[in-house]
Parts: structure tokens; sequence; C-alpha cells
């Protein structure tokens, strides 16, 4: 039995908190159902919106953030995992704020990309504008140049496959937004990309490997795989 408690702070997009609790589940070895790990979910539904707070059009989500962090924290955790990458932009100050470790999934994306892409020389992003505007990938992802699409792509197909009335936030994970997603990725791989990152959680739960041509990473793939070793 893994005696170790792991926290997810929740609340930044559902579908993507349940889809890094059952990551988190699939990435452990485990020879009975008494072998998994304890997980334990703050799925704060006040956690302002990281990407509009970023654009100016809503509140600082910091303090709800804190909040979640210390619910798990009073609740035992050992160490806890964010679902959403724009969230990462507060990351440190989260931490500044607990006691528990958060494991961050931009390194470990980091790391995975240095162990098993090494002659990797051009990375495509796929992210909000949020995340794009604070260049977290330029701070964790090192010795690589990093393409995004340009701007029309990411307003007319990045940003609409997430947060359109046919978008993924509105619950569609399918058709409309997945041909969006495909097509921005198929530009940038025509740029040079010769990996593509989900940089939003939203876009893992739709763009899979098998709908473009070149390796798809998902943090919270690689950040459950992190978590469950350490």
């Amino acid at each position: 039995m893994n005696d170790k408690v792991i926290g997810i702070l929740g609340g930044m997009g559902p579908e993507a908190t349940a889809d890094l609790f059952l990551k988190i589940i699939k990435s452990t070895k485990v020879n009975s159902d008494q072998d998994h790990y304890r997980i334990i979910i703050d799925n704060n539904p006040k956690i302002p919106d990281r990407t509009k707070y970023i654009l100016g059009l809503e509140e600082n989500p910091l303090p709800a953030i804190i909040e979640t962090g210390k619910n798990l924290e009073k609740a035992g955790v050992d160490i806890a995992c964010i679902p959403c990458i724009t969230s990462h932009y507060f990351i440190e100050e989260v931490q500044k704020n607990l006691e528990i470790p958060i494991l961050n999934s931009l390194a470990q994306t980091n790391k995975y990309i240095e162990k098993n892409y090494t002659n990797t020389t051009k990375i495509g992003i796929l992210a909000t504008t949020g995340t794009i505007n604070t260049k977290l990938f330029e701070k964790y992802i090192k010795n690589v140049n990093i393409i995004y699409p340009d701007k029309n792509t990411q307003n007319n197909n990045v940003m609409e496959a997430i947060y359109s009335e046919k978008g993924i936030k509105n619950g569609n994970t399918n058709g409309y937004p997945l041909n969006l997603l495909i097509e921005a990725s198929n530009k940038l791989i025509r740029n040079g990309a010769e990996i593509i990152i989900s940089g939003c959680t939203e876009i893992a739960l739709v763009l899979k490997q098998c709908h473009i041509s070149v390796p798809l990473l998902d943090p919270m793939k690689i950040v459950a795989e992190a978590i469950t070793r350490s």
C-alpha cells in the first residue's frame, strides 16, 4: 500500500482535473486495489479564469489558488500538482504560502524532453494567449527554439477551440474544436515544429497523438508519471 497522499489543486477546468486524477491512477504501478495512492482533490469553483486575468478581464485567481492549496495541506497531502498550465504563472507565489511541495509540470516536461528528445531543435506550443503572454514555456523549456501559432491562428483556432460557444470549455471535445486544433498544429509543423506540446489542459482533452504527424506531449501525463515516482 502506498502511504503517500497526493493532492490536486482543482477548480481549473473540471474535466482536466478529472483527467489528471485518471492519469495518476494509470501511471501507478500496482498489484492490487490496495496499492494505489490516496488522492485528494479540492475542485474549488471560486478560482477565476487565469487567462482572462492575465488579459485583464477577470480578478486575480492567486488568493483562491492559495486557499485551495491550504485546504489540501489541512487534509494531509504530502505532495501536490496543478492541472492548469496557465496557473503555473502563479506557482512560485502559491508555493511560498504552503508547506507541501508542488510538482511543477513545466519543469518536469523540460526534464522529459531533455531525456527523450535530445536532438530536438524546434517545439511548437498550443496554449492559451495568457500562457503565451507570460512566456511560461520560455521560463522552463531550455535549449530549444519555441514557436507559437501566428496571431490569426491563435485567435481563430486555438482560443476559438477553447472558449467559443462550440468550444471545449462548453463541453465540446470533438468535431469543431478538434478540427481547429489540427489546423493550428499542422501550421506549426509546416513551420518546423518537431514536437508539439499541449500547453493547455483543455487542448489535451481533445487533441491526441493520432491526429498529428509529430509527437504530442501532454504535461499532465508527464507530471502524473513524475508524481508517482517522487
